[in-house]
């Protein structure tokens, strides 16, 4: 598909939006434009087109390229649509980290880059979806958590949290146990994926053998992937993240905000006898605390 019919089809997102999922297909030279608008739009913004080339290391016509190739007639339009994005308040990332950067700056940076970040993914999450994920794992007889390396640590958040709730929860971090527990899911077990990326083999095949078992497969990923295609509910938590090593890792914050999400909801929707079940554990956990209320003796 020509990136002129992509930016028709999305003719209702804003350009940065845009910018974002046409990314993974514009040439090598277009991605660093690319990059460096989704890393600083307002500097972009207020950029001559010589400016913006110089900014991105690459020529003149390369940026003029760049707007064709995301469905704009050229540099004017695509700053006209950049400074609409910008109106609306949906700024793409936080401004260029830099080694010059004073402890205090990088507060600023960083701290704007992740609340702009999370704003983004919450602006652009699927309700529908979230519901329906919350109905399996409220009616879950267990549930199963899968990750790899950062997605793994959200895997292990979510198993920490949801045992609460009176439901046998796993978290494994071997590719051999998550298969080995994947093919021992049945009806009634629900299978929770998490991957950033959505194309990590490992919990593709996952996904597949729980659901060859008879499991419900819930997929979280940060982009529209081939993991999604083989869940019963997919949750897509788009953020800004991009491969820079300076960035912080916004997919992984956001992930465990979806998680809290939907621990929330599953605990909001127990009954009455299980909210004192869970009152007494965390006085339980009170009295551990030096502070804490005295035991009895």
């Amino acid at each position: 598909m020509a990136f002129e019919d992509l930016a028709a089809r999305n003719s209702g997102q804003n350009i940065l939006e845009i910018v974002r999922h046409a990314l993974p297909k514009l040439r090598k030279s277009e991605r660093k434009v690319a990059n460096r608008v989704l890393e600083d739009p307002n500097r972009i913004l207020n950029a001559a087109l010589a400016e913006a080339a110089a900014l991105s290391d690459v020529s003149e016509p390369t940026v003029i390229r760049f707007c064709v190739a995301i469905g704009c007639t050229g540099y004017q339009e695509f700053k006209l649509k950049l400074a609409h994005s910008l109106a609306l308040g949906t700024t793409a990332t936080h401004s260029v980290l830099s080694k010059d950067d004073t402890t205090t700056e990088l507060v600023e940076k960083i701290f704007g880059y992740t609340m702009t970040s999370l704003d983004w993914a919450r602006s652009h999450l699927n309700t529908d979806a979230l519901g329906q994920a919350i109905a399996l794992l409220s009616q879950a007889r267990s549930i199963e958590f899968f990750g790899l390396g950062a997605s793994g640590i959200v895997a292990l958040d979510a198993q920490q949290k949801f045992p609460l709730f009176g439901v046998p929860c796993g978290a494994q971090s071997d590719t051999h146990q998550q298969l080995m527990t994947a093919s021992m899911m049945q009806a009634g077990d629900v299978a929770v994926i998490f991957s950033n990326t959505g194309h990590t083999i490992a919990m593709i095949e996952v996904a597949e053998i729980a659901r060859k078992g008879g499991a419900q497969v819930i997929g979280i990923s940060g982009s529209r992937a081939p993991l999604l295609d083989h869940c019963d509910v997919a949750i897509l938590v788009e953020t800004l993240d991009n491969t820079d090593i300076y960035t912080p890792t916004i997919s992984r914050i956001a992930a465990l905000v979806v998680v809290d999400i939907l621990c929330s909801a599953v605990g909001l929707r127990r009954d009455d006898e299980h909210g004192q079940r869970f009152e007494n554990m965390k006085q339980l956990l009170r009295n551990q605390r030096i502070d804490g209320p005295k035991r009895p003796a």
